[in-house]
């Protein structure tokens, strides 16, 4: 078994390996931090205008709300890089660094509690990272954008992107308009399910332009566009409604939930377009799951201990919808009603 770690290690720090690593883990630190940043843009503006948890696009126009926007922008830009130097498998897991940053500016910044327990959180989610990194399956040699089209295109990863879309459809037209104000899961939900899509198409245009760069001119296929537009119209509804979990919910929270479920549905994605597990061999999978449920604990510590530093008498569900202490008239520091009432619905 030594053995076999040690040669995952050798195997996994190949030379694009590492590069698809320092990608990565900047880019988690630019995204934990953009995450403040448009949350204190996003309150700014829901001061003076239409809040974006109730369809408002007030934010637009707000300066700082931009800065975090482009500062997210850097990071997916690093994290875009690291898809075409690593596999998804080794390169979304290292996301966790961003949950650490952003609740931990969260606390300081925001003031959102952090619990000693969240810190705990904090440390799981780096060991499962870790964890993770050192059993990574070698990247897949891909000569082609065609070839990647072709394991898109395969029947397997067509009936997931079928699934996907049916299911963020429901969610859009069934479930926002009833129960977006007040619950976590479907504004997440279509993030990370459109994420898991946006992530694929990500890394087959980051191995389109890495083989233009080496001299194999990928620009010329349709494929490469036809991945473009995917990757653009996936990127935008991401945006907008991370932008509704954003306002709508705590960042300490919205956070970790976005990463578990991005995290998972995109490397269920990769699992079945890519073939990541066929190039490992059972221990190594077993490992890796170990390390994933890992940072599965880790965000569960920093999710409910959110509501322990609250201290309040709510209900998780309330106290997910309420992200401040509420003032004794009944309404939140952002004068959110306590309890869901017909002003709170959209016209």
């Amino acid at each position: 078994m030594a053995s076999g770690t040690s040669q995952s290690w050798r195997d996994g720090m190949s030379s694009d390996n590492i590069k698809g690593l320092v990608l990565a883990l900047s880019s988690s630190v630019f995204i934990g931090a953009s995450f403040i940043v448009k949350k204190k843009g996003l309150k700014k503006a829901g001061a003076s205008g239409i809040r974006a948890g109730v369809g408002g696009y007030s934010y637009l126009y707000e300066p700082l709300w931009w800065v975090g926007m482009i500062t997210m922008i850097v990071g997916e830009i690093a994290n875009f890089a690291a898809y075409a130097f690593a596999p998804a498998i080794l390169v979304t897991p290292l996301g966790a660094l961003s949950i650490i940053i952003s609740a931990v500016l969260a606390h300081i910044i925001l003031r959102e509690r952090l619990h000693i327990f969240g810190i705990l959180g904090c440390a799981l989610c780096v060991v499962g990272s870790t964890t993770i990194v050192l059993h990574a399956p070698q990247e897949r040699e891909i000569e082609s954008v065609i070839e990647v089209w072709n394991l898109a295109t395969e029947p397997a990863f067509l009936l997931y992107a079928a699934l996907v879309t049916t299911a963020v459809f429901i969610l859009i037209f069934q479930f926002i308009p009833e129960y977006g104000q007040t619950h976590i899961m479907v504004y997440i939900g279509i993030c990370s399910l459109v994420g898991s899509l946006s992530v694929m198409s990500v890394k087959a245009l980051g191995i389109a332009l890495k083989l233009t760069l080496s001299g194999m001119n990928q620009l010329i296929y349709p494929q490469t566009w036809a991945f473009t537009l995917i990757v653009i119209t996936c990127v935008i509804t991401q945006m907008n409604y991370l932008n509704k979990a954003l306002d709508t919910f705590n960042t300490a929270v919205v956070s970790p939930i976005y990463y578990v479920m991005f995290t998972s549905l995109t490397i269920l994605a990769s699992v079945i377009m890519f073939k990541d597990w066929d190039r490992q061999n059972p221990t190594q999978i077993v490992t890796e799951m170990c390390g994933f449920v890992t940072i599965l604990s880790g965000t569960f510590l920093l999710h409910k201990t959110k509501d322990m530093g609250d201290g309040t008498g709510l209900t998780t569900s309330m106290s997910l919808r309420l992200p401040k202490h509420a003032d004794e008239d009944g309404f939140g520091s952002e004068g959110i009603p306590l309890r869901r009432q017909d002003s709170m619905r959209t016209p």
